[in-house]
């Protein structure tokens, strides 16, 4: 039987290609465009491995993943990005992700990184493999830590950053505005800011938009 897998990713062109490429040798179960919708994907058609863009609307796939790993099933995780960064990249590894390959590299590559995550492997683009040693062999890079925000929060970010109205925020979470309202406050409160404009730069910063 042909590994399944799940693809999300809100670039269309992209997503379309790499589907032809991989159902060659493998099953793409489906392809969604958005957090959200790999979530309950991943649930219902319970794939071998989900590869994800780490930037999509709804809910970003770092924190989409985070929020799988709390179901007793877990898929192999390939994060396919445009971010070059090995900070992005360990921050995906410490997530519960496999692989991480960037958009630049061929789909010669990321067969190659399937190939290692369904052995039990790990792969990163070589690319950025520097940047991950030196950080391993330099303990203070590790150490700047990212303002702690609950995962609830950081879906609220994301989904403020979109442009998305106090409302609007409250059905796509299914909380009331009243509670939104609180999250944004505390988040104004734990980040230090005083303008929402401050809060659109720290989702930026998170990569939690584009």
């Amino acid at each position: 039987m042909k590994p399944r897998i799940l693809v999300a990713d809100d670039h269309a062109l992209f997503a379309e290609a790499l589907t032809r490429v991989l159902n060659e040798k493998y099953q793409v179960v489906e392809v969604v465009r958005d957090g959200k919708a790999l979530q309950v994907s991943a649930r219902l058609n319970r794939p071998d491995i989900i590869i994800t863009d780490i930037t999509m609307p709804l809910m970003n796939g770092l924190d989409c993943v985070r929020s799988l790993r709390k179901d007793s099933y877990v898929p192999k995780i390939i994060f396919l990005t445009m971010h070059v960064d090995s900070e992005l990249a360990r921050e995906c590894f410490n997530s519960g992700g496999s692989a991480f390959v960037t958009k630049e590299s061929c789909y010669d590559e990321i067969v190659v990184a399937i190939e290692a995550v369904l052995a039990n492997h790990t792969y990163v683009t070589p690319g950025i493999a520097a940047g991950l040693i030196d950080g391993l062999r330099d303990p203070a890079a590790t150490d700047q830590q990212q303002e702690s925000l609950t995962l609830r929060q950081r879906e609220i970010l994301q989904l403020f950053a979109e442009g998305k109205t106090m409302k609007e925020i409250a059905t796509i979470t299914t909380l009331s505005t009243r509670t939104v309202e609180w999250h944004k406050y505390r988040m104004m409160k734990l980040l230090r800011v005083r303008h929402s404009s401050e809060l659109v730069q720290h989702a930026l910063k998170l990569k939690l938009v584009a």
